[in-house]
């Protein structure tokens, strides 16, 4: 489509189109990032094969080659994906029933406990509702219209109980256990966001908060990702969360992780440098084009870089050895840094976009400086905003929460979801597998069968598991 003498594309595809056929018409050519070598095979190991196989009967043969006779070679190979859509079937469960001929007795075959009584809803079910809804951001009406197409009339309020119920009854057991795990952890990352949730007895309109607490980026496996609903963005909420956690807490600057950590002495907060580097960038934009590359807001942007290309090779290596190169070669920057923005804040118009990312560095700088004494410590927070964008995105499909119990199911399940992604599982199947395995265990009251099911215990189904060699983010 032409709108103004310029193109404007619906979809990547027509872009993509349109970018091939310019090359063709003898524009300038797009350059493309050279493959790498191997990365097919990477793509396909762990996927299942199903081999098919193309011969020739005799009398084929006998018309291409006549009465001579033929061999056979290595058979050529090509490889292609295959895709079954969805499918939705009928379990219909016939339990045996046994009764003794001398007594009342009566036995029942062994059989899996419906998940909700008097429900059609199964583990499979309800795992993809949930893997559709908290994975794909796919909002509950959209699922309704997608399971009708295939002859399911399923309402959207159903599809709300059911995953209401299943995630405070079956979810949460898990959410709790990963939430005391987490406490064995020396560092901890931790981000909140607003959202809106109708029916929680306020005017409309009136802001919550989804507060995420994930364990630190530096830790490359066995990693938690918990979510929290609350109806306020005070400090209580941090306090009671992280009551029993000694440690390092990454946050941004926000007051209320600093209040709690003067209430302790066991806690300490460690600040953000993307978060003190943004304010820099948004002086930058602020002004016009030609001033931009000779102001003070640039050149600040420029020494953060700096520290960030330092930084940025030692992230495999070992925490301890990674402490001693920040001291080496990270320190050196960061503390010329803070002596450079000392000596330029009161060159700057007061209030300027310059002189707020001079003040906000300045107020963070003990903050700031946490991760050069503890190689465990990421510089930034970018791991926490990015558990918590799925929820971001997701919110954007379907705008608001109806009820807080829909809000604290939700925070349960966006906790198993990201705890999954993070650990390289495929969510839909694990979130099947917790239905089923969980339901089995409400009456034990030893939760040590939960051990069996945390993402990275060796005792999960291999079907829950990534294929490939994804690096783990």
């Amino acid at each position: 489509m032409e709108v103004d003498g310029e193109i404007v594309f619906f979809n990547e595809s027509e872009a993509v189109a349109a970018e091939e056929a310019g090359e063709e018409e003898g524009a300038a050519p797009r350059r493309r990032p050279k493959k790498r070598q191997g990365k097919r095979e990477e793509d396909l190991e762990g996927l299942p094969v199903t081999v098919i196989e193309h011969s020739m009967t005799e009398k084929e043969l006998e018309s291409w080659f006549g009465e001579e006779s033929w061999k056979q070679l290595p058979d050529e190979v090509y490889r292609r994906y295959s895709f079954t859509p969805a499918k939705v079937e009928v379990e219909e469960h016939h339990v045996k029933v046994y009764a003794g001929k001398e007594t009342e007795r009566i036995v029942r075959a062994p059989h899996p406990q419906a998940l909700l009584r008097g429900s059609l809803v199964s583990p499979s079910l309800e795992a993809a509702v949930m893997n559709a809804k908290y994975v794909n951001a796919v909002p509950l009406y959209r699922q309704e219209q997608e399971f009708a197409r295939y002859g399911l009339h399923i309402s959207r309020q159903s599809m709300a109980n059911w995953t209401i119920q299943c995630a405070d009854r079956y979810l949460a057991v898990l959410y709790d256990y990963l939430h005391r795990k987490m406490y064995g952890y020396h560092v901890l990352q931790a981000d909140e966001t607003p959202v809106l949730v109708n029916k929680d007895g306020r005017p409309a309109g009136s802001k919550s908060y989804m507060w995420v607490y994930r364990t630190g980026r530096m830790y490359a496996d066995r990693q938690i990702v918990l979510y929290e609903y609350q109806r306020t963005r005070n400090a209580s909420h941090p306090r009671e969360f992280l009551k029993d956690f000694s440690g390092i807490c990454v946050t941004d600057g926000y007051q209320v992780y600093h209040t709690v950590e003067r209430e302790r002495e066991d806690l300490k907060i460690a600040g953000c440098w993307s978060h003190a580097r943004r304010r820099f960038d948004e002086a930058v934009k602020a002004l016009p084009k030609a001033a931009q590359k000779g102001s003070r807001a640039y050149l600040a942007l420029t020494m953060i870089q700096a520290i960030y290309r330092e930084e940025n090779p030692l992230k495999e290596l070992p925490a301890q050895e990674r402490g001693i190169r920040r001291q080496m070669s990270v320190r050196p920057l960061v503390e010329a840094h803070f002596t450079w923005v000392r000596g330029n804040l009161p060159k700057v118009p007061r209030k300027s976009k310059t002189w707020e990312g001079f003040s906000y560095s300045l107020n963070q700088e003990r903050y700031l400086k946490v991760f050069l004494d503890d190689g465990e410590v990421p510089m930034d927070n970018n791991a926490a905003e990015q558990s918590i964008r799925g929820f971001c995105i997701g919110k954007k499909n379907w705008v608001m929460i109806d009820t807080i119990a829909g809000a604290r199911s939700s925070a349960i399940i966006y906790s198993i979801a990201e705890t999954a992604k993070a650990n390289r599982l495929k969510p839909y199947d694990y979130f099947e597998y917790l239905l089923t395995e969980i339901p089995k265990h409400l009456d034990d009251t030893d939760r040590s069968f939960l051990d069996d099911l945390l993402p990275w215990s060796p005792n999960l189904p291999a079907n829950c598991r990534k294929p490939g060699k994804d690096e783990v983010k």
